[in-house]
């Protein structure tokens, strides 16, 4: 053992919360090893998720403004859609960000290396060592951790009896790689990840059904965020099919077939639907199996882990963060924030626990939506006497401008002091307009504070001011 590399920190998974935390680490004065399985840094939010989708949102956003850029006196004939090179710029700008790592791994030092990681042997006690094992093409090297941070994420969950096959069962990976836009596309599930497909392939072309098991599209959002989603996709023509419950999945000679139980009348129903692909999109689950984690005191529950407000588990020097964490939105911001909490802990740092009603939602389908805080039906379940205002962006001259004017800004607030309790967003730019309601909850600030807030005109970022005018009763513009 006396050969055996020593570390501060031994890091399994390379995604928003890996690189992070470990990055950190070594700025904190942490020895750290990062451990990636996969042949290229990142995680699932870098190379499968989050970059290359929303590269393809952007370049579905130019080409429906391009198509309908009449409205803005320009005239574009013969448009059309090269989807080789729309893949090439995505390939190329997650290649961009992928050198990007390993340049800030270099620059940090932060030590990695490539094979599956294990957990041999637990710390047992803070600052004992731990031993994690690394398997590499059937060969398996050992080092020593003081710490171990598990970040190893999730993957996509299938229907159940219902394999991907790569080709015409897709999850969100390999829809990525498609050679051409399919002419018809099912996407089962209208989470986050469903709504943002439905989005792209509309946008390009393909004509697209959307099932959600559940009576309302995007459900953790606010309700009337929901409702605006789905008035605005059957307007543009993505065919919205709510409490409908897949039955089977067959797969035919043009493409599939999908039998569903529709709920959404009175009395139950069946139909049957057929495409080109389909996409199951109805969530993920933990990479914890194989993780050697049945060593350990971890508490874990189907396969996701329980974690302190410090992401600390119930085995001392391990950790767990990201996808994996029960409890915690799967979200790569909310990750990257409890590695830097769970290595500030480690490092004997000041920090905060990780606030789970302030981690903002960002779906990036089109109208966008962006939340942060309390619905308006979580506030009023959790006691609050509340006020809502709802903005209409109809109402602001800059989306009049830019021909954005779906949607609206709504603002929950407590009645008697004016606290700030949630903010639902959904409309032009939804995703970055939220972070001034993320900021002023981080602030505890109240909407008087933001009713006395200069807000820049024209923008649609004053539709902010508009939104909490409207709180006390003082909305000017609507």
């Amino acid at each position: 053992m006396a050969d055996t590399p020593q570390y501060d920190l031994a890091v399994i998974g390379s995604g928003p919360g890996g690189y992070v935390a470990a990055i950190r680490a070594c700025q904190w004065g942490l020895k750290t090893l990062i451990i990636e399985r996969e042949a290229v840094f990142g995680g699932t939010c870098l190379n499968w998720g989050c970059i290359p989708t929303k590269a393809l949102l952007y370049h579905a956003e130019i080409y429906d403004l391009i198509k309908n850029a009449r409205e803005f006196g320009i005239e574009c004939k013969g448009v059309s859609l090269d989807w080789a090179a729309v893949r090439a710029r995505k390939d190329k700008i997650v290649k961009k960000h992928n050198k990007g790592l390993e340049f800030l791994f270099r620059k940090n030092k932060v030590e990695s290396m490539t094979g599956v990681g294990r957990i041999k042997a637990p710390p047992r006690q803070v600052g004992a060592p731990g031993v994690v094992t690394v398997e590499k093409d059937g060969k398996t090297s050992e080092i020593r951790a003081r710490n171990i941070l598990i970040a190893a994420g999730a993957e996509a969950r299938g229907l159940p009896g219902i394999e991907f096959d790569g080709e015409t069962i897709l999850s969100n990976k390999e829809i990525l790689s498609l050679p051409a836009v399919p002419k018809s596309l099912i996407v089962v599930g209208a989470g986050a990840v469903g709504v943002e497909f439905a989005s792209i392939f509309h946008a390009f072309g393909a004509e697209v059904t959307l099932l959600e098991m559940l009576p309302r599209l995007v459900p953790i959002e606010d309700e009337e965020i929901s409702a605006e989603l789905e008035k605005s996709f059957k307007k543009r023509g993505i065919k919205v099919l709510t409490q409908a419950l897949v039955e089977s999945v067959k797969k035919t000679a043009k493409g599939v077939t999908v039998t569903y139980e529709s709920k959404a009348q009175k009395e139950s129903a069946s139909g049957a639907l057929s495409a080109e692909k389909i996409l199951i999109g109805i969530g993920r689950k933990p990479n914890t199996e194989g993780l050697g984690l049945d060593k350990t005191r971890v508490k874990v529950d189907r396969g996701y882990i329980h974690v302190g407000p410090y992401m600390e588990t119930d085995e001392p020097g391990i950790y767990a963060i990201g996808d994996l964490v029960a409890g915690f939105p799967q979200l790569a911001h909310a990750a990257s924030m409890e590695g830097i909490v769970a290595v500030g802990k480690m490092a004997g740092r000041k920090v905060p626990p990780v606030n789970r009603d302030r981690i903002p939602g960002c779906t990036y389908c089109e109208p966008q939506i962006g939340s942060v805080g309390l619905t308006e039906r979580a506030a009023r379940e959790a006691g609050h006497k509340v006020q809502v205002s709802k903005f209409p962006f109809a109402a602001n001259s800059k989306a009049s401008i830019i021909g954005q004017q779906e949607g609206f800004i709504k603002v929950v607030a407590d009645e008697k002091y004016g606290e700030l309790l949630g903010v639902h967003i959904i409309g032009p730019l939804a995703t970055e307009l939220i972070a001034e309601a993320v900021l002023a909850l981080q602030l505890e600030a109240t909407v008087d504070d933001l009713l006395f807030t200069i807000h820049a005109h024209p923008t649609l970022w004053e539709g902010m001011a508009d939104a909490v005018a409207g709180v006390r009763g003082l909305a000017v513009n609507f």
